[in-house]
């Protein structure tokens, strides 16, 4: 992984891949650019772009065998109940995808969530014959609203979240999007909120009790 990373950002500092923010993919996409979304369809479904050709590079790993249900429970205790995550596997059907949606001489601009698999499938398309691509530097979470054509306006950067952590609005797209609010505000707020009424009416009905026994 380390050394694929080496080779990425060689890449970008060749000019053989072009690094671009999310606030840029507007603009390219209106001078031709063609975006190609490598979320898996999960992701999409929470934040589809307007326009793009759409091939997960990662598929869930829907592997029930004793081997797969390990794996997957592995991702669940590892941070999966937090965030969502599921094991993923390589969508072998990648490459094959992705040549049936955009010819090889079209500019593509690879996106994700978070920027590190539109990064491997930048190298991907490099590697077979694509020579003119672009890749979004932190992803989708860095895109704010009106960025890019989002269907039915959506904030994309809510794409990527789920699990608890999504359920009680402890995220990073939530810190972004409420950062002008207090800790009470939002899904965690209302959490919070109902935590301190017990806490509260528990405190009372201590006080209640000790001046009941005491008359």
């Amino acid at each position: 992984m380390a050394d694929q990373m080496k080779r990425l950002e060689a890449q970008v500092a060749q000019g053989k891949i072009k690094a671009v923010n999310a606030a840029e993919v507007g603009s390219l996409l209106t001078n031709g650019w063609v975006l190609l979304d490598v979320r898996p369809p999960e992701e999409v479904t929470k934040g589809e772009i307007e326009g793009a050709v759409e091939v997960p590079l990662f598929v869930t790993d829907d592997d029930m065998s004793p081997g797969g249900l390990l794996k997957q429970m592995s991702a669940f205790g590892m941070g999966g109940w937090w965030l969502g995550n599921r094991h993923m596997k390589l969508n072998t059907r990648f490459m094959g995808s992705v040549r049936k949606g955009i010819p090889t001489d079209a500019s593509v601009i690879v996106a994700c969530q978070k920027g590190l698999r539109s990064l491997s499938a930048c190298e991907q398309l490099a590697k077979n014959g694509y020579s003119k691509v672009a890749w979004v530097t932190g992803g989708l979470d860095t895109a704010e609203p009106g960025d890019l054509p989002v269907v039915g306006n959506k904030d994309i950067r809510f794409a990527g979240n789920g699990g608890v952590s999504d359920l009680v609005g402890w995220t990073e797209a939530h810190r972004k999007a409420n950062k002008e609010q207090s800790v009470f505000d939002g899904p965690f707020g209302i959490v919070l909120k109902v935590a301190l009424g017990i806490l509260a009416l528990d405190f009372a009905s201590f006080v209640f009790d000790q001046i009941s026994q005491r008359t």
